[in-house]
């Protein structure tokens, strides 16, 4: 696939590197000469030493026969502007990289219908998604996050005390905009339909809006509902920790941040309505034993150093957290420790550049879709509604579906559901579903 990348910092030249292993053809842009040498030494592509957002360098770049545009840089401006433009000389996909407080507007104004951009992401969110799937959903066998944010997967294990157990799901009467997508029993896949009936130690894949799903699931698992969420301690109250602190003061989560710079502090006390923020050093014992750490049922380093993230974590297992999870910018180190650190009370360890790289994974396909996650002999896709279609201008139940597929999320514009029968599909939208491998052409077939 011909690939253009603009910015090679720590996204941009992780995601060159990994793409070129892969064979993909890739361009990369990048101002600084220096940094351009570097990265012209680790790929087999090309790098342009220029202007993103300049005609001449994308020209230079071969823009006419790129079917991927990556903009990277840590510059918000840039990367909408330079994302805009290819999209405009007729670029296929086009993928820009944001500030996560942009990304937290998306709900006041549309970014991407207004740059004409397919997709955009903050490298810092997507860690800080990946840091609460731990906090937020710790008896889930899967989390994933589409529509941006607004729909979530989860796949639990129906308890054997569950009262859904025997129950067909037109019967089970699921939270509206939810829906049980798929059931795993003994090895075999199910796309779930209508008669379909749940068992004791089935794994579900259910699709909803966050707040309504977290019902859902605890009617599967029969969890008792606790007043009192679990106890969090963050360290750093930079854009990671300030984006986790965020989600998880939705999730009923008690939250402290330990941040050292006084003003920043001040700055998150305004921001942040039900989190308490300590201005005090996280790598001091001292600081953690007074204000309890070891009480904590998570504590999580989001700090700009990976060392004082893996010290911190070491000291806060010590002092008696229970789970410690950490932000670890280089991708080699986090795997490391992810496969090891349990042994000393590191559960996961997260990189942004990983989690970015496999966010965009999933648009490196020259088909008309891409595939969000795999699900044992099916996936979620993501794709459109095209201009004329079976699909366009009609509502979900007026259209024969193709057996084996369910439609789990329908972003139009600024708004995300998971559609009922009376949801009207028009061109443009964006439309999620689970499809057997059997059904993913006879889907397309409606929607295209």
């Amino acid at each position: 696939m011909n690939i253009i990348i603009v910015g090679a910092g720590e996204i941009g030249r992780h995601l060159a590197i990994e793409l070129s292993r892969n064979e993909h053809s890739v361009s990369v842009i990048e101002r600084d000469a220096k940094r351009a040498a570097e990265l012209q030494n680790e790929i087999e592509g090309r790098v342009v030493v220029g202007d993103g957002a300049s005609v001449n360098t994308l020209a230079e770049a071969n823009v006419g026969d790129c079917e991927l545009f990556l903009s990277l840089t840590s510059d918000n401006s840039v990367n909408l502007i330079c994302a805009s433009m290819v999209k405009s000389m007729g670029v296929e996909r086009v993928i820009s990289r944001v500030h996560p407080g942009l990304q937290r507007e998306e709900w006041l104004f549309d970014f991407r219908g207004h740059f004409g951009i397919d997709h955009i992401f903050s490298s810092e969110r997507l860690a800080a998604i990946e840091l609460a799937k731990f906090i937020r959903n710790p008896d889930s066998l899967v989390v994933e996050e589409i529509a941006r944010g607004r729909i979530e997967l989860q796949q639990v294990r129906v308890s054997p005390k569950s009262d859904a157990i025997g129950i067909s799901l037109r019967d089970l009467k699921c939270p509206t905009n939810t829906r049980v997508a798929l059931v795993s029993r003994d090895g075999s896949h199910e796309v779930a339909h209508a008669e379909t009936v749940l068992e004791n130690g089935d794994v579900v894949t259910i699709f909803g809006e966050p707040r309504k799903l977290r019902t859902l699931v605890e009617r599967l698992q029969k969890e008792a509902h606790t007043k009192d969420g679990p106890r969090v301690v963050i360290f750093g109250g930079g854009e990671y920790g300030f984006s986790l602190a965020q989600m998880l003061e939705s999730w009923n989560c008690r939250v402290r941040i330990f941040e050292r710079d006084p003003e920043l502090a001040r700055v998150l006390t305004d921001r942040l309505s039900n989190t308490t923020v300590i201005n005090a050093d996280a790598t001091s014992v001292a600081e953690l034993e007074e204000e309890q750490v070891g009480d904590a049922n998570f504590f999580v380093a989001t700090s700009a150093s990976d060392e004082d993230n893996v010290m911190t974590c070491l000291q806060a297992h010590n002092l008696g957290a229970e789970n410690c999870l950490t932000l670890i910018h280089r991708a080699d180190y986090a795997k490391a420790i992810s496969a090891s650190g349990r042994h000393f009370g590191v559960i996961a360890a997260v990189s942004p550049r990983e989690a970015s790289r496999k966010e965009i994974s999933r648009y490196v396909t020259t088909e008309r879709f891409h595939v969000v996650r795999k699900l044992g002999d099916g996936m979620v896709i993501q794709t459109h509604v095209a201009k004329g279609s079976k699909a366009d201008g009609k509502t979900v139940g007026e259209l024969k579906w193709p057996e084996g597929c369910v439609l789990v999320g329908l972003l139009k514009g600024l708004q995300a559901i998971v559609p009922g029968a009376d949801a009207e599909l028009n061109a443009g939208d964006q439309v999620f579903a689970v499809v057997g491998d059997k059904a993913a052409r006879k889907f397309l077939k409606v929607v295209h």
